[in-house]
């Protein structure tokens, strides 16, 4: 089975809405965009074999669902087609990330369960976890710099400033709060943030240099 088949097969099993053959054209025409895509982010993420492609593999296959779903969507605007690939990306690997939402050209999924996508300003190089949540409240949304890595069962939601390089240990919820870069925040004592700087080495057990 072609990749082209598998994916309209895992969105006619999630959404049977008969428009087969319009999904399969719409795949058809972008699935090759996506694919570059994935192929200089997998090459970029050093847990991942370079030039290997695996949609079994949970992380790999939701970024790509994304990559193809806002690629259908940027170039031609069909929402219906990455209404369901979002979809299928939401059932199949319980992540949340509309094909609207800007992610950057690399960005690393230690697994995918849970984790929330909203609207925000991501910068390049990012690590996420599973249980992860980020996104605006009201009108506040966060800016999210390079190289940030954001541990399991985590939040920046509002109006936050997440330096370069920083992190955002387990557990830690940054409301409406600054994190400097190259900091590592975590919850006080207090119920407020506490920080520490982060490893030198740390994004070199997630990026290839």
């Amino acid at each position: 089975m072609s990749l082209i088949e598998y994916v309209t097969a895992q969105c006619n099993h999630v959404v049977p809405d008969g428009r087969e053959s319009a999904l399969r054209s719409a795949v058809n025409a972008h699935i090759d965009d996506a694919l570059a895509r994935m192929h200089f982010c997998i090459n970029a993420c050093a847990p991942w074999r370079a030039d290997q492609f695996n949609v079994m593999q949970s992380s790999q296959h939701s970024i790509f669902l994304y990559f193809l779903s806002n690629s259908i969507f940027k170039t031609s605007g069909n929402a219906d087609a990455a209404t369901r690939l979002f979809l299928v990306n939401k059932a199949f690997n319980g992540i949340d990330l509309f094909y609207e939402i800007a992610m950057p050209p690399i960005f690393y999924i230690g697994h995918t369960v849970g984790i929330v996508l909203a609207k925000a300003t991501y910068g390049n190089r990012l690590v996420i976890y599973q249980n992860v949540t980020i996104g605006r409240h009201k009108d506040r949304s966060p800016l999210i710099g390079d190289g940030v890595v954001v541990y399991p069962n985590s939040a920046i939601i509002g109006r936050c400033d997440i330096g370069d390089g920083a992190v955002v240990s387990q557990g830690t919820s940054v409301l409406d709060a600054n994190v400097p870069s190259h900091r590592l925040a975590s919850t006080g004592t207090s119920g407020g943030l506490s920080f520490r700087d982060t490893p030198t080495d740390l994004l070199s057990e997630y990026f290839r240099s």
